[in-house]
């Protein structure tokens, strides 16, 4: 069988996604029962960031150790990558040695030539297109609480970046209708909303986009990388802010969700992150179960 990897949702089929997502929530309750399970012992995890992390890196080596494996943390100046090895060469060298490897970068391009080379799993934990372990915590959470998102209606309020690219994948492997708000210099891939026009809407008014929406979701204006323009993101963006008036909108049981870390006072309301409809932080948590799941499926289950 050929090695799998994980750099985006289309890598999995929509049965596989949902088996992960009810497997995140079978590993919470034993971790959260003291249930002792090492089906990783002995394996090793190579972590390369480019990119800072909080919960990416404290989840997945969080995860390698209760799994009773080992995380390695890389960065650029720690490796051959940063002194301009190729791609390809780094990839052959560390995937003879390691048994998964998750990659934090800039370019998506670079983590498709990393697997392309790699004769182990490759994970991505963020790149400037996608960013799909996030996508497996955030409808973890979602089931949790409602259930099947099947058929739901999800806004998405802000830039159309790389969360947003995402959630566009998962509208069409989780079957549910996707409304993107953001400002018109800022919409998401144009190529992957064209493709999915038939559960993706793209407005200029969050107002539009979150009316009846089942769920709510919004991140930074300005990502890693664009702190150069985080005032004109500011000006630009202004009027796209969630608050508790704009969640009011949306539909009864609505829940709001930020993949954090949160701007109080920028893309959510000094007030947003304490209204009980906000589940980042149990979001947040899930980053760890879900990506147990999914280290679970690509080392084991899917051998």
């Amino acid at each position: 069988m050929s090695t799998r990897h994980f750099l985006t949702l289309l890598d999995m089929t929509p049965a596989e996604l949902q088996g992960i997502i009810e497997r995140a929530v079978e590993l919470k309750r034993m971790r959260n029962e003291g249930e002792i399970y090492e089906p990783l012992k002995n394996r090793v995890m190579a972590m390369i960031f480019e990119k800072a992390s909080t919960r990416t890196r404290v989840s997945f080596e969080t995860g390698m150790a209760q799994f009773g494996g080992h995380a390695m943390f890389l960065s650029p100046r720690d490796t051959q990558l940063g002194r301009g090895e190729p791609i390809e060469d780094s990839a052959r060298v560390i995937s003879s040695m390691v048994d998964v490897v998750m990659i934090r970068t800039f370019s998506h391009a670079l983590v498709e030539t990393f697997a392309a080379h790699s004769r182990v799993p490759v994970i991505n934990a963020l790149t400037d297109d996608y960013h799909p372990c996030q996508l497996l915590a955030d409808m973890q959470t979602y089931f949790e609480l409602r259930g099947s998102i099947k058929g739901k209606t999800v806004a998405w309020v802000g830039d159309g970046n790389n969360m947003c690219n995402s959630y566009i994948n998962a509208a069409v492997q989780f079957d549910f209708n996707l409304n993107i708000a953001c400002p018109e210099d800022f919409a998401p891939n144009a190529e992957l909303v064209l493709k999915n026009a038939d559960r993706v809407r793209v407005f200029n008014s969050p107002e539009e986009a979150v009316a009846g929406a089942d769920l709510v979701c919004t991140d930074v204006w300005a990502s890693m990388g664009q702190e150069d323009e985080q005032r004109q993101r500011v000006r630009e963006f202004r009027g796209y802010q969630v608050s508790p008036a704009l969640m009011d909108q949306a539909a009864e049981d609505a829940l709001f969700m930020h993949c954090l870390p949160a701007h109080r006072g920028e893309e959510i309301s000094e007030d947003m992150m304490d209204d009980p409809r906000c589940v980042a932080f149990q979001q947040a948590e899930n980053r760890l179960h879900a990506q147990k799941a999914l280290l679970e499926f690509l080392l084991v289950t899917s051998k």
